[in-house]
């Protein structure tokens, strides 16, 4: 029998260099009047974004909240949404990595309809209607201009998700001149980031895996292998960046139908009381899981092997899946990504409690091929450390 699926996606893309500028007066268009632009205070003081607010206050009304930080809490979001409430806000503009489009997806949201966020916290409870939204992604790793996804800090510590079709952007600008400032160690980390999200999505145990994110996953991942080190070594080849904007947005693609799994829950942690980049705690934790999971996912794991590392595909599935666990791990060290958690200062202490949060996503670690108790991911932890 056929499988039944569906796949949900950003209607509309804009992709090259020189589109932002370009694409100024559709986003004027389609956001309206006053527009809410969703960025952070780093972006702001290199003047990344300071041809956006001219050109943007040529046609409307801007009102800039830039207070956004790694790992946005849930103080940050309601701030945002304060501003944009004073300021009458016709529509969002986010601008930025991962966490500025997360805060403009839910500004956007609770903008748009009032609805309690605690209401709308995981899998199809946001119900909307939003203001109009347009996301610019200044990183490639997230993916998060085409995923229905965004991730919030409650708490101290605690990560939550809202997923739902309903925070889609109508429109994400791809423009890999705005990724050309990015450290190389940034470069590094949110690449393994976008490719973790490729991996997750081919494996995911979702009912709703299709042969559409997969197909996705490998193209994502094509890219990706073959341009993060000449991102990396070269920040101002366009080229590589653009392949390296691509690559992320598609495997963004792929998982916003083929939801993560645990190497995702297990980074929250990391990142949510360390306060370390979601790409670097994703990188710091991958070759473990994928360890821990190789008896459940290794044909998977073989299959997309080559089209990272070419060289790679000769032999039975465990010995490619070994290779290929082997390879992402010299690929990150080449980059230069720390190596072990203790690398980042993170007590071995700490890993208990760490195994103890990561048990709450639920959502993330239904989709692992393998399940995963409180005592494995201590000992996946313990791998990493």
């Amino acid at each position: 029998m056929t499988q039944t699926f569906q796949f949900n996606t950003t209607p509309s893309l804009r992709f090259g260099a020189g589109q932002l500028a370009a694409t100024v007066p559709e986003i004027a268009s389609r956001l309206g009047p006053r527009v809410l632009l969703v960025t952070d205070a780093g972006l702001r003081r290199a003047g990344l974004s300071d041809g956006l607010e001219q050109a943007l206050a040529r046609a409307c009304a801007v009102t800039v909240f830039d207070a956004v930080e790694a790992d946005p809490s849930r103080r940050t979001l309601e701030a945002a949404v304060a501003l944009g409430s004073e300021a009458g806000a016709t529509g969002v503009l986010g601008f930025g990595g991962g966490s500025p489009m997360d805060v403009a997806k839910l500004a956007a949201l609770l903008l748009g309809s009032g609805e309690d966020l605690d209401a709308a916290w995981g899998v199809g409870q946001a119900r909307g209607p939003r203001l109009p939204l347009v996301l610019v992604p200044t990183t490639a790793g997230t993916g998060s201009e085409v995923t229905p996804v965004s991730i919030i800090t409650v708490g101290a510590d605690e990560k939550r998700g809202v997923s739902s079709p309903v925070i889609l952007p109508d429109l994400a600008v791809l423009d890999p001149e705005l990724t050309l400032g990015l450290p190389p160690l940034a470069t590094a980390a949110t690449g393994i980031d976008a490719m973790v999200h490729a991996i997750e999505a081919y494996t995911s145990r979702s009912a709703n895996n299709n042969p559409i994110s997969r197909t996705l996953a490998i193209e994502a991942l094509r890219r990706l292998g073959a341009n993060i080190e000449r991102a990396v070594a070269d920040g101002s080849d366009v080229a590589a960046r653009g392949e390296m904007l691509l690559g992320a947005m598609l495997a963004g693609q792929a998982f916003a139908n083929s939801p993560v799994a645990a190497v995702h829950a297990l980074a929250y942690p990391v990142g949510g009381i360390f306060h370390i980049p979601h790409g670097l705690s994703n990188a710091l934790v991958l070759a473990p899981v994928m360890r821990f999971n190789a008896p459940a996912a290794g044909a998977d794991y073989a299959a997309l092997a080559p089209h990272v590392f070419p060289a790679l595909g000769d032999g039975g599935s465990q010995a490619v899946t070994a290779e290929f666990i082997d390879a992402l791990t010299a690929l990150s060290a080449r980059l230069g990504v720390p190596q072990r958690l203790r690398d980042v200062d993170i007590p071995r202490d700490a890993l208990p409690r760490m195994a103890s949060d990561a048990m709450k996503q639920t959502r993330l670690l239904v989709n692992n091929p393998r399940e995963v108790t409180e005592a494995d991911a201590l000992s996946i932890y313990e791998a990493a450390w």
